[in-house]
């Protein structure tokens, strides 16, 4: 006779959707943030399984505010790989916003020859005058990111918000660390050392943690948060 063995687990959705909930909360050291920052890095949490990233999350003070607003007002969306992309859910989107990847633009393995970079940095060159006023997330590429930093020091292109989280141990921390230095205050239980003069509101983990779930949770809250304001 076949034996079959019968597990015991929880398979209302929204009881694993709470239970979930309430475990980060009971067991995440969250008391660097409140209210809506709280929200993000629960769900942060949520998405990786690792309380103790709440340790190293910094939250700038103006990036709720700043990604509520420009997902309200039907910002682009751009990110640095598909996986970030396919991670956004659309119907939480306030307006309908655009998410881009141009990562495999036909224009970018020749650009990122020509320069000399990667892929991921040459795509960044894509992002056209819409990156004015957009979100960006990037869950994959340091390069991407440094490339990013240096659009908006060279060129004065202005996102209202970027969500960082490049994952990896060659150029993660680092270029988390520059982003970090576009703000002096943060919702944060990292101690970084910040440009003054510099203003975009972003969202980051500091060290080598990061990846594509965690920055499109990081986007789905702000979503959430903007559809409910």
């Amino acid at each position: 006779m076949l034996m079959t063995t019968t597990y015991s687990y929880i398979k209302d959705p929204q009881a694993i959707y709470d239970a979930s909930f309430a475990l980060v909360q009971k067991q995440a050291k969250l008391n660097a943030f409140s209210g809506n920052d709280a929200e993000i890095a629960i769900r942060i949490i949520h998405a990786c399984g690792m309380v103790d990233v709440a340790e190293q999350l910094v939250i700038d003070k103006n990036a709720v505010v700043a990604g509520v607003a420009a997902l309200k007002a039907g910002a682009h969306i751009f990110c640095d790989c598909e996986m970030v992309a396919s991670g956004i859910t659309r119907r939480f989107l306030p307006a309908d916003n655009p998410v881009l990847v141009t990562l495999n633009d036909p224009q970018t393995p020749v650009k990122a020859q020509a320069d000399k970079t990667t892929r991921s940095a040459a795509a960044v060159d894509l992002w056209d005058e819409r990156l004015n006023g957009g979100i960006v997330v990037i869950g994959n590429a340091p390069t991407a990111m440094f490339r990013l930093l240096e659009r908006m020091r060279d060129e004065s292109v202005q996102p209202a918000l970027i969500l960082g989280f490049p994952v990896g141990f060659v150029g993660a921390a680092e270029s988390k660390l520059a982003l970090a230095s576009l703000s002096d205050d943060v919702s944060t239980a990292h101690n970084a050392m910040r440009d003054k003069t510099k203003t975009t509101p972003f969202i980051t983990l500091h060290g080598t943690q990061g990846g594509s779930a965690i920055a499109s949770a990081a986007l789905n809250a702000l979503a959430v948060i903007a559809g409910r304001s």
